[in-house]
């Protein structure tokens, strides 16, 4: 796979894991609140920057970042899960 095609795959990976603790359905009796999905959400930018971070490993160098760089993604990252807020929190079910 080409680099354009890993950076696509680490977005979209990314979209689909900011999205995952607002969608995931009820697993047990006590309903998870907002504060455990953002618990959520920051475990699941970990794990989307520690794959992101080895792809680019198993190219080549890695390049150090600075704080801009993660507050950057983690932006992006929140920025991604809004939809899945907007369902799970704003719209009122009839």
């Amino acid at each position: 796979m080409s680099q354009t095609g890993y950076v696509y795959l680490v977005i979209s990976l990314a979209f689909v894991a900011a999205n995952l603790p607002f969608l995931i359905p009820r697993l047990s009796k006590p309903q998870l609140g907002l504060a455990s999905r953002l618990v959520l959400l920051i475990a699941a930018y970990f794990c989307v920057g520690a794959l992101g971070f080895a792809i680019e490993s198993s190219l080549g160098k890695t390049t150090g970042q600075g704080w801009e760089f993660y507050a950057i993604t983690f932006a992006l990252f929140v920025t991604f899960a809004f939809p899945s807020f907007v369902y799970r929190y704003l719209l009122r079910r009839v």
